[in-house]
C-alpha cells in the first residue's frame, strides 16, 4: 500500500470519529485511545474505503487496444478517453474503423431524412462502475466524405429487458 496525503487524512479523521465513539463508551483516556487505535484501521478499510468505492466514479483507464475493444465490449469505457484524447481514429477510412472496432452496433437517426444516418456509427461502452449509475456510456462516430471527422461520448438510459 502506498501511504499518501489523502489516506492519512481519512485515517486521522476516522481515528479522531472512533476516539469520539469510544469516548461515549468509557471515560478513561489511556483504554479510550488503545481502543481506538486498535479499531481505527478495521474501521477504515471495512466501512470507510467500501463506501468511497461505491459512490465515487472512478475507474481504470487503459491505453486503446483493438484487441481489448472486441474481446471485452462491457470495459469499453475504460478505453474511450484514451481513444478521443489521442485523436487515433481521426481520418480513418469506414473500413479501418471496422476493422479496428467491429461493426457499428446501431447508426444515429437521422430526423431530417427520416432514416438511420450511415455516416454516425454507435458503439456502446458499457457501464461505468458506480453506486447509482443507470446509465450507459456511447460513443458516436462521425464520418465526412468515407472519413472520421469527429468522435462524440454520450449517456443513455439503461434498458432492462423484464420478463413479465
Amino acid at each position: 500500500m502506498i501511504i499518501t496525503i489523502s489516506l492519512a487524512i481519512l485515517m486521522v479523521i476516522t481515528f479522531v470519529l472512533v476516539f469520539l465513539f469510544v469516548k461515549t463508551i468509557d471515560k478513561r483516556i489511556w483504554l479510550t485511545v488503545l481502543v481506538s487505535l486498535a479499531l481505527t484501521p478495521l474501521v477504515y478499510f471495512y466501512a470507510v474505503y467500501p463506501m468511497i468505492n461505491i459512490f465515487s466514479n472512478y475507474h481504470h483507464e487503459k491505453y486503446f487496444s483493438a484487441d481489448i475493444w472486441q474481446d471485452k465490449p462491457a470495459l469499453r469505457y475504460e478505453l474511450s478517453n484514451d481513444m478521443i484524447t489521442s485523436e487515433i481514429l481521426i481520418g480513418k477510412t469506414k473500413t479501418a474503423i471496422e476493422n479496428l472496432l467491429g461493426t457499428y452496433e446501431w447508426l444515429s437517426w437521422d430526423d431530417t431524412k427520416k432514416d438511420h444516418n450511415p455516416n454516425k456509427w454507435n458503439y456502446g461502452l458499457g457501464l461505468e462502475p458506480g453506486a447509482f449509475n443507470t446509465e450507459k456510456e456511447c460513443l458516436e462516430i462521425t464520418f465526412r466524405n468515407n472519413k472520421v471527422v469527429d468522435l462524440r461520448l454520450y449517456k443513455e438510459e439503461q434498458e432492462l429487458d423484464a420478463k413479465e
